[in-house]
């Protein structure tokens, strides 16, 4: 436990890297439910893709140990209640997306909203951390340059 911050994990920088490739599973989940259904109108072979279950059920289980991992390190600190909250939502509604079979007809909102929710947490709770300094090689909020008052911006 650290004890300056009472928190059970301290700030992990990996925590940032993960809330980041979860945003980009998010991202490439909705490109996939998104972008092919168009493509299946240009490419025989994007139709057979995007029919397939087993890409949906890839998609969403690689999202899980990833989305998990940042939920369970965010959860001891303090205002992670709302990010683990949205997160899970999201992913439960992916998990419902793809595995669920009573919900077939109502897959790709249910996918979408799941995605869109969930790349939304890990990218809020990245800059929430970010904001906090805890990434390295980063600028905190109050660490950024001030400008120039003497330099005149087009002279």
């Amino acid at each position: 436990m650290n004890q300056a911050s009472g928190q059970l994990h301290p700030p992990n920088v990996g925590t940032a890297r993960l809330d980041l490739c979860a945003a980009g599973l998010s991202t490439l989940c909705l490109i996939h439910c998104l972008a092919l259904p168009l493509l299946v109108s240009l490419l025989p072979l994007a139709a057979q893709a995007s029919e397939s279950e087993i890409l949906h059920r890839i998609l969403a289980a690689t999202a899980v140990p990833v989305s998990l991992r940042v939920m369970w390190k965010a959860l001891p600190a303090g205002g992670g209640g709302l990010f683990v909250a949205a997160a899970a939502t999201g992913l439960a509604l992916l998990l419902v997306g793809a595995f669920v079979e009573a919900a077939s007809a109502y897959e790709e909102p249910i996918t979408v909203t799941g995605g869109v929710l969930l790349g939304s947490a890990h990218l809020w709770h990245w800059t929430r951390q970010r904001g906090r300094g805890h990434i390295p090689n980063q600028p905190a909020g109050g660490d950024r340059p001030q400008p120039d008052p003497q330099r005149r911006p087009f002279g």
